[in-house]
């Protein structure tokens, strides 16, 4: 039953990853940021399948709700009807299919020469308790400055996107 459900969470993962880039039903940026938001839910059924709760709940909490209000600040930026006018650019689709090529090139060197079959193991080690224990003592304030960081980014958003300031 687990080797379905990954299927499943698998092919929906894929099936809304494609539909972010390639939207048949709208070119609004706020349709793909919803089937962003799925395919991140998606992932998250992944990783429950594969018995990492920890990562399932970060990719809900951390990347399905806060980086996806910082996505939807930037198309509260963009002028959605100029996007929705704007036709592909040869150039742009040529410069991308080269771009994707590279990234393929690079993950099958990074897989070949990884070791990946062989007789290495998975390391098992490690637990929610220690990498909260390292997180909040040994990299505290690399944390804080980011979190910092957000925040200011936040703040700026919403300034650049009034229309006037008084």
């Amino acid at each position: 039953m687990q080797e379905i459900f990954f299927y499943i969470f698998a092919a929906l993962t894929l099936l809304f990853g494609f539909l972010v880039v390639a939207n048949p039903f709208s070119r609004n940026p706020v349709t793909s940021a919803t089937f962003l938001v799925m395919t991140m839910a998606a992932l998250a059924g992944l990783f429950v399948t594969l018995h990492a709760f920890f990562i399932a709940a970060v990719q809900i909490l951390v990347y399905a709700g806060a980086v996806m209000v910082l996505f939807l600040f930037v198309i509260m930026l963009l002028d959605l009807k100029e996007e929705e006018r704007r036709r592909f650019n040869a150039f742009g689709i040529g410069a991308g299919i080269i771009a994707v090529g590279a990234i393929a090139a690079i993950l099958v060197k990074t897989i070949w020469f990884s070791g990946v079959g062989g007789n290495k193991k998975p390391m098992t080690e490690g637990s929610t308790i220690a990498l909260g224990r390292e997180l909040f003592t040994n990299y505290l304030l690399p944390f804080e400055i980011v979190s910092v960081l957000l925040l200011v980014a936040m703040v700026g958003v919403i300034l650049l996107s009034k229309k006037e300031l008084k």
